[in-house]
């Protein structure tokens, strides 16, 4: 059994806590960053723009702030979908 980096041995219901919380982590921010997107954010402006590599690199950016705010807390999806998966983990 692998050892815990605080001590004691690693729980496996715990390990898959952690990577359910992850992955509902991740599924919020992806679920911001296209509300980010609708709301026009990283869009190139019509009088003075970065042109076509600007438009390239609009997604990263809003990827990473929705994934900053999603670390932060978001807007709570990330603790609704952690359950639902939770749930359904422990179902099988």
């Amino acid at each position: 059994m692998p050892i815990d980096p605080v001590g004691g041995t690693t729980n496996p219901a715990r390990q898959s806590d952690v990577a359910l919380r992850h992955a509902a982590q991740k599924l919020e921010a992806h679920f911001l960053a296209e509300m980010l997107k609708g709301a026009g954010l990283g869009q190139t402006s019509e009088s003075f723009g970065g042109g076509a590599g600007e438009d390239q690199f609009a997604s990263f950016l809003r990827q990473e702030q929705a994934g900053q705010m999603a670390q932060a807390g978001g807007i709570g999806l990330a603790e609704a979908f952690f359950e639902a998966l939770k749930e359904t983990e422990h179902a099988k």
